[in-house]
């Protein structure tokens, strides 16, 4: 009986010693607001088209145990109070410093959060809010400093081109989208018709917009198209907010063993061309049937060349890799980087389509035999 009595102090003695941790915990996560901050002192000025970082500090809040303190610091807008920020992060060392060094990448970002436009000066305001447990301050003090931001804009993570112009027209959930070709980098070749276009980072109602004005890309608006049907090459490049649109003019098959270049090909829509029902028909030499070719592009009135990744190929059969007729630039050369047919189309009429929809991973062709 003594024993079971000893054991029932003592569960008590521990809930009670329990309990009387977690008053003292939640009695000792009291933490000051910051009262001083050091840089950006006001009205610094940052170039934000430098690959460069803003330093942010401040004075240390301090906890009533002493205790660890983390910190967060928040972006408004200049005439801002902080009750809706644009912008919060925690400080370097995951919340743990009272430093922030950030990229004018992300400055960029933020001040286009802000609504300063692409290649303008403005404001933003900062201060911090510093933390322990449940009770979170907010620094009395602010501090403002101006941006100017760059030419480029923000990369996102997906672009779309959307209006009555385009193929996919005016409806959001058909716009066509761009390939991403480089980190900054994307493209589309798409035909365009009298009416209106614009440029979308998502299929829905809040996207970001661009449009395009001669050769820059603009935040907002949509830009008018008012000449013939055509196809066209569509380069954007986020980092300087650079536009290249060109004309696909034509495209032609290059058949080396007779030196010619062969067949209509028909633009047939999302970026794919296609020359049907055309009679592909092998060059006798000595030593056997030549099948080589590539392909010729002329956009804006120059040549530009698509061939094979290899310099030279073995012939195809039906069991080769799709990634054999994937498109890529090559040089003029007479013979070098061309692919080869199958030999099942040897003197045989066949469709031929090339395929450079921004939706497929590799640009690509195919030949179907009839």
């Amino acid at each position: 009986m003594k024993t079971i009595y000893s054991k029932i102090i003592l569960i008590a003695l521990s809930i009670f010693v329990t309990s009387c941790d977690d008053n003292e915990t939640i009695s000792n996560t009291n933490v000051s607001s910051v009262t001083t901050l050091y840089s950006p002192t006001d009205n610094s000025f940052f170039n934000l088209g430098a690959a460069s970082s803003a330093l942010f500090e401040w004075q240390a809040a301090k906890a009533e145990d002493n205790g660890v303190v983390l910190y967060d610091v928040v972006f408004d807008i200049e005439s801002g109070d902080f009750s809706n920020p644009i912008y919060v992060t925690p400080s370097d060392g995951k919340g743990l410093q009272r430093t922030l060094n950030i990229s004018f990448t992300d400055l960029n970002r933020i001040a286009e959060m802000a609504g300063i436009e692409s290649k303008k000066t403005g404001k933003l305001k900062w201060t911090v809010l510093s933390s322990k447990g449940l009770d979170i301050q907010k620094s009395e003090v602010s501090g403002i400093f101006d941006v100017e931001r760059p030419a480029g804009f923000p990369m996102p993570d997906e672009l779309f081109i959307s209006g009555s112009a385009t193929e996919g027209g005016a409806e959001i959930s058909t716009a066509l989208p761009f390939k991403k070709v480089g980190a900054t980098k994307y493209e589309i070749y798409t035909s365009l018709k009298s009416g209106d276009y614009h440029l979308i980072t998502r299929k829905t109602d809040n996207a970001l917009v661009y449009s395009i004005n001669d050769s820059d890309l603009e935040e907002n608006g949509s830009t008018t198209y008012t000449d013939a049907e055509k196809v066209y090459r569509i380069k954007i490049d986020f980092s300087d907010g650079s536009v290249i649109m060109s004309e696909v003019q034509k495209i032609d098959l290059w058949f080396p063993p007779k030196g010619e270049l062969l067949y209509d090909f028909i633009y047939s829509g999302n970026g794919t061309w296609k020359a049907s029902n055309v009679l592909i028909e092998f060059k006798q030499e000595g030593w056997g049937r030549d099948e080589r070719y590539k392909f010729k592009f002329t956009i804006d009135g120059q040549d530009e060349w698509f061939g094979s990744a290899n310099g030279d190929n073995q012939r195809p059969n039906d069991d080769t890799s799709e990634s054999f007729w994937y498109m890529m630039p090559v040089s003029d050369d007479y013979w070098s980087n061309c692919f080869k047919f199958n030999g099942n189309v040897d003197n045989k009429n066949a469709d031929i389509e090339v395929n450079f929809k921004a939706s497929i991973s590799n640009y690509t062709h195919k030949i179907t035999a009839l």
